[in-house]
């Protein structure tokens, strides 16, 4: 009887599972039109009583958008007032909408990947799994590891797609 030979276990290949850099920790919106004069207008004076009078608690160690849903023009120096609250006690700001934290983080978790620990490699990223990983994550991957690794195939080791080889 022959023996049963692994193949995609004897191929060298190296996987990376995006899932395991997926940003954690519970994402907030803070949405500036609740501050405005009827959710238009920022005047000054009421936008600073009405940050002032926030229970900013509800942030402390959350991750944090700072959104305009309206379409109004809000000035420069009203996000940096916001930023002033956030920053003491939010785990992370950016200014922008859910998906747009939600790609920073990301960008920010794949800058923990040792990309010297693939240099000549042949590394496959991982394609299914149950978190959304989004397009930003697979290119960010890619152009990190595009200038140190021998190949990247996207899929699964059994099945894989190829994204680049070294000439």
């Amino acid at each position: 009887m022959e023996e049963i030979v692994n193949k995609v276990a004897a191929s060298g290949l190296e996987t990376i599972n995006l899932e395991d850099y997926f940003p954690q920790g519970e994402n907030l919106v803070f949405d500036m039109k609740d501050h405005l004069f009827m959710g238009m207008i920022l005047k000054e004076k009421d936008f600073r009583a009405s940050l002032q009078g926030l229970d900013w608690e509800q942030y402390r160690g959350k991750n944090v958008a700072i959104h305009c849903s309206a379409d109004a023009i809000i000035p420069a120096w009203a996000y940096m007032l916001v930023m002033t609250y956030l920053e003491p006690i939010a785990k992370f700001v950016v200014v922008g909408n859910e998906e747009t934290l939600q790609t920073v983080l990301f960008m920010k978790s794949l800058e923990a990947l040792p990309v010297a620990d693939f240099t000549d490699k042949r590394v496959v990223i991982k394609g299914c799994g149950d978190l959304p990983i989004g397009a930003n994550a697979y290119a960010e991957i890619t152009r990190l590891l595009r200038p140190v690794v021998k190949s990247i195939m996207y899929g699964e080791p059994c099945s894989t797609v190829p994204v680049y080889k070294k000439k």
